[in-house]
């Protein structure tokens, strides 16, 4: 018997447990638009939005990580919605290849081996990571660019802007130069119509413009003069002798502001030189960043917090950008940045081995990192690192205070809570107007809840749930002819494939067989 044959007989209209990634399961989306069924850590795992903290989450592949970073996504998109006065800017920090990939292209030119390079990934460097993508959504949504979701802002944003003081207006500028990373499009063109916005920019006065001329006249009437003039002012007293001194005297100024140019150009581009250095996460040349600088007046520049001017494990400068741009999201009604991080087994580089993965992850485990105010880090990781997180010293458990950070260790569902789940799932998959429909109807009268509540508790996960209903009914369709059929399932069935998918789980966790 066909296995969608089975399904209609019941109402469904498509298979429910045939997804196994959140990303891309449809009834998924269906089921978080209607707020049906979380994890019971959900809530303490997404926290206040309006009042962002920081949580740590462990979970096996296929606990559900991805989908609670999707629904927190959800939930954050409603709340700003709801609440335009407080809304949070959302930051997803789940695509880490662009960031390991830029940091290896950098560092293999002074080493060997790339998979050595992660072992010197420093906080700093993920701290300009997320910097960069918050920044691009501000500079998205106030320039223009090609974000593919740019953050809302207030109807009165231009009067916003135009109240700006002038510090606060090159704080945004110099981040902006720091670290917008559009998709695709000029950077130094996106940055002058920011700078055009925000009324930033060195212009000459007319005065000065004078000024210029006049010295730039004078220089080329001195330097023409002694091959020239001098002849004529020998044979002829029309002109008076105190002009070439004048022209001498042109020509030193001239000089003299020629050469303080050049210093000031040799400054500048000495200094975006070590902060393209000191940067390696950030794909922007030295050139770039010192175009967009040169725009700005020389004391627009000072007393700024500069990447690594402290050494290279600089954490403080970036602190110190992050508390500025928290302070411009004010501005626009954002009352703090959620950052939410998953995936960190997919990158190529990382391949899914633990001790890749604790190079990357390990210098986000920091408590001043996760406690600063007004930012939330959602730590979604594998769960290979939680038994790699228990062979750590003291020492470590002191600087990360996981105590503080909503530890969820490990992300465990209950039978009862899986049984729920696929239920709603079923649901999701009739008609509106249709009866509610619950696992146990697709089973016969002698199977109870109990026992299928006892059987998904054995798979421990959503994903190795959905995949044991599954087989399950693929099972159960294999034995039944196209001509007799039946439409609910056996005990027998059901306890023959809940041995083997018990096995099967339970390798997975001695590491005998993969997911």
């Amino acid at each position: 018997m066909n296995v969608d044959k089975f399904f209609q007989h019941h109402g469904v209209t498509e298979n429910p447990f045939l997804a196994e990634e959140a990303r891309h399961d449809p009834v998924f989306d269906r089921l978080v638009s209607q707020d049906e069924q979380s994890h019971p850590d959900f809530a303490k795992i997404l926290g206040r939005i309006d009042r962002p903290s920081s949580a740590v989450v462990f979970g096996e592949k296929g606990s559900g990580k991805t989908a609670i970073r999707l629904l927190m996504d959800l939930q954050v998109q409603r709340h700003n919605r709801d609440s335009a006065e407080r809304r949070t800017l959302l930051v997803a920090y789940d695509d880490l290849n662009p960031v390991l990939d830029e940091i290896v292209a950098r560092a293999k030119r002074h080493s060997d081996s790339s998979v050595t390079v992660l072992d010197h990934v420093r906080l700093a460097d993920h701290q300009d990571a997320i910097l960069a993508r918050a920044v691009t959504k501000l500079v998205s949504a106030l320039a223009g660019g090609d974000d593919s979701e740019p953050i809302p802002l207030p109807e009165d944003v231009n009067k916003r802007i135009k109240d700006m003081p002038r510090r606060q207006r090159i704080d945004l500028a110099i981040l902006a130069a720091l670290y917008d990373q559009p998709f695709s499009g000029n950077v130094r063109q996106r940055w002058s119509k920011l700078c055009s916005r925000l009324k930033l920019g060195w212009k000459p006065s007319i005065s000065m413009l004078r000024l210029w001329a006049v010295v730039c006249t004078l220089a080329a009437f001195g330097l023409l003069g002694t091959q020239r003039l001098l002849p004529l002012i020998a044979k002829s007293q029309t002109l008076p002798m105190w002009v070439m001194p004048a022209a001498g005297i042109a020509t030193g100024g001239a000089i003299i502001l020629w050469i303080l140019w050049s210093i000031r150009h040799m400054l500048l581009w000495r200094h975006c030189r070590r902060l393209n250095k000191e940067m390696p996460a950030i794909k922007r040349t030295a050139m770039q960043l010192r175009q967009m600088l040169l725009s700005l007046r020389t004391g627009d520049l000072g007393d700024q917090p500069w990447p690594g001017y402290h050494g290279s494990e600089d954490t403080d400068s970036r602190y110190q950008l992050t508390g500025k741009l928290l302070e411009l999201l004010r501005v626009f009604d954002y009352v703090g940045i959620m950052i939410l991080v998953d995936r960190v087994d997919e990158p190529t580089i990382v391949a899914g081995q633990p001790d890749r993965m604790k190079a990357v992850v390990w210098p986000m485990l920091d408590n001043k990192f996760l406690q600063q105010d007004g930012v939330g880090v959602k730590l979604l990781l594998p769960v290979e690192l939680s038994h790699m997180l228990r062979r750590e010293s003291g020492d470590f458990f002191q600087e990360a205070r996981l105590d503080k950070q909503s530890l969820v260790d490990p992300l465990m569902w209950s039978g009862a809570t899986l049984y729920d789940l696929c239920s709603a799932r079923l649901a999701a998959c009739r008609p509106p107007d249709a009866d509610p429909v619950f696992v146990t109807d697709l089973f016969e009268p002698e199977v109870s809840r109990d026992m299928i509540v006892d059987a998904l508790d054995q798979m421990h996960q959503p994903r190795d749930a959905f995949k044991f209903l599954y087989s399950v009914i693929q099972e159960h369709c294999r034995m039944v002819p196209e001509d007799q059929p039946k439409f609910t399932v056996p005990r027998l069935t059901l306890d023959g494939v809940r041995r083997q998918q018990s096995q099967r789980v339970q390798e997975f966790y001695r590491g005998l067989t993969p997911a």
